[in-house]
Formats: C-alpha cells, structure tokens, sequence
C-alpha cells in the first residue's frame, strides 16, 4: 500500500532540523515537561562530544507518568502485561504505575541508592522490571538493563563496568519449553566479578523460587515497608542509562544515553515516525534488554501518553504462531513494531495468513519493522496480508531512535522494498566512497551521519570518551561511522545493505550478500535465508547460501536449491559466484531476532567458534558446522 505524500511537511522538517538545530529541537522540547526550560539546544563546545539542552532540567519518570496523571488522564491504560508462558495477564493505569514506581523508588533510597548512582537490572519481561527502570529515573539513578537469561561472564563484565550499587533479578524468566533460572546464573556473575554490589533486590516467581543469602532482598516485602518518593530534577545532560552493545570478553561497550535529548527525541519519534498519540496502544515486541524495548516498550509510549504492551514469551512459531494476531485484536494495538524475522517466522509456520483470519485485527494502522534488513518479499507477503503500510525503519542502540524511516504522522512517503526511506530529522546521512566523499546517487558506500548526531542519541562510551572516538568517529573526520554499507537513489531514498563486513570480494568483485539475500528470499518456498562468503584459494571468497523452507512443502529441496542458484546467476549474474545453496532446519540468531552471520562465517573459514551465549539454541550452530565447513 502507498500514500502520496503531504507537500511540503518532511521536506521542510527535514531541511531546518539541519539549518536551525537550534530552533528545530528547541521547538520539539515544548513537548517536555522541564523543571528549568532549556534556552539552548545545542552544545558543541567539546566537539565532537556533543550536548543537548545544556541548561535544561527535567525528571524523566514525571514525564513519563506524573504529568499525565496531573493532567487529569490517571486512570487511562498505561501498562497491559500479557504472559501467556506465565498464564498471567494485569494492566496498570498510569495511577497505578506511578504508585509502584514511587514506592520501589523509595526502596532503592532506603538502600543508599542516590542521584547518579548506578542500577544493575537482569530481569525477564515482566512489570517489576519496567516499574525498576522507572524508579531508577526517578531518583536520577542509572539504570543499566542486562538482558535476562544472560550468561554468568557475560553479567560479571557489565558488572564490573557499571559499577552498581544495587543489582535487581527476578529469581527466574520462563520460556516455551522451560524455566531458566536467574538467581544461580547472578550468584555466580557475582562470584567472578571484582566488583560487588551492596544489595541485590530478587523478584521471587512461583515457577521457581531463589535461595536468598545475607545481601539479598525480597521485592514484595521490601515494597511493603516502602514509603513513596516524589521526582529528583537531574541536569538534562545527565545519563539516564548504560546499554552495553556487546562483548563476552575484555571491557564492553556502553552505550551512555542522557535524560533531555532522550525525552525529546523519542516523544518526537513515537508521533511523528510511528503516528502513534496519546491514549493508542503501542506494541513493540520485543525485550526490554534491547534498545528497541528501552525505547519503545518503556520510554516513548509512556512519554507520550499511550498505553503499552509487555509480552512476555515469544510471539511467533510454536506453539502459537497466531499469538501476534490474538494480541493485537485483544488489546486493540494500533501499531506494532518488530522485527523481519518475526514476520518470517509466522509466513514460515502460516504462509497462507489462515490464522490472521480468526482474529479482528481491525485496530491496527501500521505495522513497523527494525532491527534486520527487511527484504522485498517479506515486505510484499505482509502487505498483502495485513493491508496495512508495512514500514521499514532503520537505526542502531547507539542511536536510540530511527535514523531512516518513513515519517508516517509526519508525511508518509510512497513505499518502496528494499528502502527504510528517508533520513528523519537531525540525521544527515551520506554515503561515502573509499576517499570520504559524497557516493553519486546509486552507488554504494558507507553509510556515515555528519556529525553533530541529534538529540537522544549516545554520547560517550561509558567512561571512554577515547574509545568513543576512536570507535565511532575517526574512519572520517566528521561524520560517525554506522558500520554498514549501502546507497541513496535519485529521490533520497536510504537503501541499507546491511554490515560493511558483509561484502565480500570475490575475484576482485566486491559483491553485497544482502543483494543475494534478496533473491534468494523472493522465492516462493523459502521463509528465511542467510548468504556468508567462505574462503576460497582460486577466488579468496565465494559465496554460500543457507535457507529455511516453508512449511508443508512437497517438493525435493535439492530441486529449490537448484533454482536459488539459478536465481541469483540470472537477476545478479555470473559474477555472484553463487554456486551453492544448503537448505537447513532454522539458523543461528540472538535472542532478539538477528541472524549470526559472523559467527557463520568463522565457522565457514574454520575457525574455532566459540557458541554465544546470546542464540536461542546452541544446537543450530552445532548442525551448521558441518555443512559449512565440508567435513563430513
């Protein structure tokens, strides 16, 4: 479906976001309840570690529930929590919210937690894990969510980088096919970390319940004695969060988000990119251990004034590969926002969209897909079922919010496959060719922001101004560096190619394996595909495929294979290098939906991998070693 686009509204937006910064998020911060006004948008005196709203102060968590309650919509929705794994469903008005938050607010004071001071929170999706967020904002403490289920290391690292006064858990998260203890994963986090926290706060679930030792705290009795504390005003510079991208070894990366730039930016992002307003229901599957649920299941719904989805479990394939329609129709969303695998999941388990059919999903105006390359025939099969704009938006945990997208509330833009759109507000995208200028339209490159990034953006690596620069901002002065590759057409639109490390040279070619990814995927009996180089000693790389047929299928997949070749020799020609393609039962990916593709390529080069902690079930890799490596 494509909507002619409004005259003048994005391109306008768009051009004096880069013109007038000044003005452009100045008037944006209007949307923002300040305890002190910013007279400043921009801080560009410690170039290139820029600043928001420098003289600005405001409370997050007030904006996020008090100032709706004090305008007079406290018993409108904000929270609906659906578990079907825990059999449990609850809703919270933003009355009801704000009181648990300010009551396990005054239960982090009582332990010493204070204004700066950070919060280590390794909980699965459920309310107490949004309630400690909150509550963390509204004490002017930092919050670092590590996603629940993480492995020991990998905690003890973030750990021991945070530095946290408290650690939050739940005793345990709850999956499909088990119960995943989390209490004996944080004990033994504890056990290698240098670090150690005063106190550890311990949610108990009845599907497993922790032993508790001196320095532990049970949730509900301490909530019991908890008096209820009002909002600490914080410096709109001051950091809200740590999000850690990645690293199960050495120092990992955290990403520092403040409180200003952040409210501003996602109160923007929620009206005028998903056109979603205040009293809508928003659903972003996913997890809040990801940016996409920091930012869209906690913070711009709730800034906004909607109401909220938390679902705990997992929304498509088995047992419920319906469970995406029955949650839209029960709780009315409006928009829904997740990931391509997830719709590639549900088109792999239901290609004919019979489930959808039980289910009135008559509420919903948009769906919204980030987080992997959205390929043409996902986009075309969703359209088509769904008959709503299918979106693509694209950005990063860096920065918080999309850097391309189609500005729905805004001005829709026709939709075009294979394109998030265009750049939104603040974001001046380039592409850049090997000597850092400026790609001609068509051709591919790097995609770099010019520096300075918007408001809501990171702003350092967590105690490594160094490391940020040197991460980020130093391939070309000026600009940050996203990391991967792609094009713009003749109309500006953003084309994302996915990782720069996943173009491969073969023969001299470089060639883009998301290009071969389209292909592959525009086949009709194919529901998810990877293309990897491998090493090869005439042409130092080729290419390999590896897809996930559809279910149901009565046809020889060696014959579909045969075709994908096919396929791809004739829409990209013989130059791809295309020769193999191996179907397999599913592929490796994270526990938010991205496919391993690096760790399938070190695997494909013979390197001795080590299985990430992060991927829903080991055992994938382990079948995919062979059939990548040829030894067998």
């Amino acid at each position: 479906m494509t909507q002619a686009p409004k005259q003048g509204g994005y391109a306008a937006e768009y051009r004096r976001s880069l013109e007038d910064p000044e003005g452009f998020w100045l008037d944006a911060a209007r949307a923002i309840d300040w305890t002190v006004a910013p007279t400043r948008a921009l801080d560009a005196s410690e170039a290139p570690l820029y600043r928001w709203f420098p003289d600005g102060r405001l409370n997050t968590c007030h904006n996020a529930l008090d100032r709706h309650i004090d305008a007079g919509r406290g018993e409108q929705l904000a929270l609906v929590y659906d578990s079907p794994v825990a059999g449990r469903e609850a809703a919270f008005t933003y009355r009801e919210l704000r009181d648990e938050v300010a009551r396990f607010a005054g239960v982090l004071t009582g332990l010493g937690v204070a204004q700066g001071d950070r919060v280590v929170i390794y909980m699965p999706m459920i309310p107490e894990a949004v309630v400690a967020m909150l509550a963390c904002a509204r004490i002017g403490a930092v919050h670092s969510v590590v996603f629940g289920g993480f492995a020991a290391h990998e905690l003890a690292v973030r750990i021991d980088d945070a530095r946290p006064k408290v650690v939050i858990a739940a005793s345990c998260g709850i999956e499909p096919a088990r119960v995943v203890p989390y209490k004996p994963l944080l004990d033994d986090a504890l056990a290698l970390a240098e670090h150690q926290p005063e106190r550890c706060v311990i949610r108990q679930r009845p599907q497993c319940t922790a032993d508790m030792t001196g320095r532990d705290l049970d949730w509900d009795q301490a909530m019991e004695t908890a008096e209820p504390v009002g909002c600490v005003p914080v410096a709109a510079t001051d950091p809200l969060y740590i999000l850690y991208t990645s690293g199960t070894t050495g120092r990992p990366k955290g990403v520092v988000r403040d409180n200003g730039g952040h409210a501003v930016a996602l109160r923007w992002s929620l009206e005028n990119v998903y056109d979603t307003h205040p009293g809508e229901v928003f659903w972003a599957a996913s997890d809040v251990g990801w940016v996409v649920g920091h930012s869209y299941i906690v913070y711009a719904p709730l800034l906004t004034g909607c109401t909220t989805v938390l679902y705990e479990g997992k929304p498509v394939g088995t047992p419920d590969a319906g469970a995406l329609w029955r949650v839209i129709a029960e709780h009315r969303v409006t928009a829904l926002f997740t990931a391509p695998t997830a719709i590639r999941a549900v088109k792999k388990e239901d290609p004919r969209g019979e489930l959808l059919h039980a289910h009135d999903i008559g509420s919903l105006r948009h769906l919204f897909l980030a987080g992997e390359r959205l390929d043409p025939e996902t986009y075309r099969w969703a359209t088509d079922l769904l008959g709503v704009p299918v979106v693509d938006n694209w950005w990063q945990t860096e920065t918080g919010w999309p850097i391309v997208a189609n500005p729905m509330g805004l001005e829709p833009h026709p939709l075009k496959a294979g394109s998030p759109t265009v750049p939104m507000p603040g974001y001046d995208v380039r592409i850049l060719d090997a000597t850092g200028r400026d790609a001609p339209p068509g051709a591919d490159g790097a995609v770099a922001i010019r520096l300075p990034l918007p408001p809501g953006t990171l702003l350092t690596v967590w105690q490594d101004d160094a490391r940020y620069v040197r991460s980020y901002l130093s391939a070309y002065s000026g600009y940050y560096l996203t990391g991967d590759g792609g094009r713009k057409d003749d109309d500006g639109y953003v084309y994302v190619m996915g990782r720069i490390d996943d173009v491969i040279n073969v023969a001299g070619h470089r060639l883009s394996t998301g290009a071969m990814e389209e292909v592959l995927a525009a086949h009709p009996d194919v529901a998810e595909c990877a293309v990897v180089g491998v090493a090869d000693p005439l042409k130092g790389q080729v290419p390999r495929g590896l897809v996930v047929l559809k279910a149901g299928l009565d046809r020889d997949p060696q014959d579909i294979a045969t075709e994908l070749v096919a396929a791809v020799r004739e829409t990209i020609g013989p130059v791809a290098a295309l020769r193999r393609v191996d179907v397999v039962a599913a592929l490796p990916k994270t526990r938010s939906g991205k496919i391993l593709r690096r760790t399938m390529r070190d695997i494909a080069d013979g390197r001795d991998t080590e299985l990430p902690s992060t991927i829903d079930d080991p055992a994938v890799i382990e079948a995919l070693r062979p059939v990548l490596r040829d030894d067998v």
